[in-house]
């Protein structure tokens, strides 16, 4: 457990989404990609996550995008998306580091120790237009209270207020990671006290956001502005209505950045965007890399 904070502490886990032509995955455009994040500054990657859409996935599809990031990535680590008891065993065997355990409105508690039975869990605390659940704080303590749990993502979205709070809960775990997924404001979730970052935006632009968790971790602040300043506008392109749009607009962005061929691109169960939406994509991602030098 310890080692696993450690690893993760001030570095960039980016939940990967999944290139699909249609409604198949691209095994090679899979693999291309986790061979171009394997060669960027991330402590690991996040799969099965909501970017990842890890529930909506086949058993044979997870063990395809697991088996190739394990490939890819032998010596760090990797956070599987768990919903269940079953996914939680399919990571196991996968050889994955870590759960990230999925909100549940039933009993949370024992749901995340009966994750925890399996590998080290991080919380999930998700806004709830996205699934997610509004752990009041005696229901985070508890769960952060459990051995197996190393910590918490926070993706509120758009509460600052709640993201406060949820900093302040974890305040009185120490030992326990606050892990940001805050895509839209994530220099500031950093200043509210987290320690490294599982976001779906780390998808495109990983050095960007690695370089601003690196600046934090060594007080460069005057970098760390810049830098945070580089990545809202980034996540204001990316990160909009219809929000389950961004697992589109991330692939289409990951592609603009080398990582994967612009054709693999489809989600499945993300809404139809119009062709304009992804020139705007991209022009973030020239914008971004023109900015940073």
């Amino acid at each position: 457990m310890a080692d696993l904070v450690e690893r993760l502490t001030w570095g960039l886990v980016p939940a990967v989404p999944v290139p699909f032509r249609g409604g198949e995955i691209d095994a090679a455009a899979q693999r291309r990609y986790a061979g171009w994040m394997a060669a960027q500054p991330v402590a690991g990657v996040a799969v099965w996550a909501h970017t990842g859409r890890g529930p909506h996935l086949s058993a044979e599809q997870r063990r395809l995008v697991l088996e190739t990031w394990r490939e890819a990535l032998p010596d760090r680590p990797i956070v599987a998306g768990a919903r269940d008891i079953t996914m939680a065993i399919e990571a196991r065997r996968g050889k994955a580091d870590a759960l990230l355990a999925f909100p549940e409105r039933q009993d949370p508690v024992s749901h995340h120790r009966r994750l925890s039975r399996e590998l080290p869990v991080i919380a999930f605390y998700l806004y709830e237009a996205a699934g997610g659940v509004a752990y009041d704080d005696a229901t985070l303590d508890a769960i952060l209270d459990l051995p197996g749990v190393v910590g918490i993502k926070v993706a509120t979205l758009d509460s600052v207020m709640t993201c406060q709070r949820i900093a302040a809960v974890l305040a009185r775990h120490p030992g326990k990671l606050l892990i940001t997924g805050e895509d839209r404001f994530l220099g500031y979730s950093i200043m509210l006290g987290a320690r490294a970052a599982l976001v779906g935006m780390g998808a495109a632009l990983p050095d960007l956001q690695a370089d601003l968790l690196r600046a934090a971790a060594s007080a460069d602040w005057a970098r760390f502005v810049a830098l945070s300043a580089a990545c809202d506008r980034f996540a204001q392109a990316t990160f909009i209505a219809p929000m389950e749009g961004y697992v589109r607009r991330m692939l289409w962005a990951a592609a603009a950045d080398g990582g994967l061929p612009a054709d693999a691109c489809d989600d499945p169960w993300g809404p139809e965007l119009p062709a304009a939406e992804r020139a705007v994509v991209e022009q973030a991602v020239r914008d971004a890399r023109a900015a940073r030098g």
